[in-house]
């Protein structure tokens, strides 16, 4: 489990690919190194990824094919940075929402709104995942735990204060660029129930 509460950016520093897999090194952050073992949880712009190899600071994970066809994580070049998230741990301090890992689909940033003090990014997800979205809810993007501001349809915007901006990659993203979405689980277990339940309604 994760809490959407980023603990800083990794760099990506190599990158092996083959058929439908891929593996990718990054550079963690000091502070994020402390017994990081073989089979550890570590979020990547909020998709779980596995440990697979660990150099002093250089950490390995592998990506299968639903992890390249689903999340952002396949168009990444070497010198790109990710959010980093290592698995939350009984006792810790949850502050933001707790989110699983499992990314739902790639929303596209559609505008990035600046002001002195403030920053409101609109996105658009795939029509079918628009059910999800409410005003207020939570929502993980790029592995970080936001609020809903507006939804307009299947377009949603957050409101983003400096300290967000500073540490995470949403600073960096612009128009057209793809990013990882994870619905709150129980905004998603909710609403497919009651859906579930309605057509079993109109069935009987």
């Amino acid at each position: 489990m994760f809490t959407g509460i980023v603990q800083g950016m990794a760099e990506v520093v190599a990158i092996e690919e083959k058929q439908d897999f891929r593996r990718h090194v990054v550079r963690l952050p000091a502070h994020m190194l402390g017994g990081i073992e073989l089979g550890a949880s570590i979020a990547h712009n909020g998709c779980c990824l596995t440990v697979t190899q660990v150099d002093n600071d250089l950490v390995a994970f592998d990506l299968m094919k639903e992890t390249l066809a689903v999340t952002n994580l396949g168009r990444l070049v070497v010198g790109d940075r990710v959010n980093v998230e290592r698995a939350a741990r009984f006792g810790d301090e949850i502050g933001g929402h707790a989110m699983s890992g499992h990314i739902l689909c790639l929303a596209e940033v559609l505008e990035v709104i600046r002001s002195p003090n403030n920053c409101t990014v609109w996105f658009e997800l795939p029509a079918a995942f628009a059910k999800y979205l409410f005003a207020k809810g939570y929502i993980g993007i790029d592995g970080t735990s936001l609020t809903i501001g507006e939804v307009r349809d299947n377009r949603f915007c957050v409101h983003l204060i400096p300290e967000t901006l500073e540490r995470t990659i949403i600073s960096q993203r612009r128009a057209g660029d793809s990013i990882n979405i994870e619905i709150d689980p129980q905004t998603q277990a909710i609403v497919d129930t009651v859906e579930r339940v309605l057509a079993q309604r109109g069935q009987a």
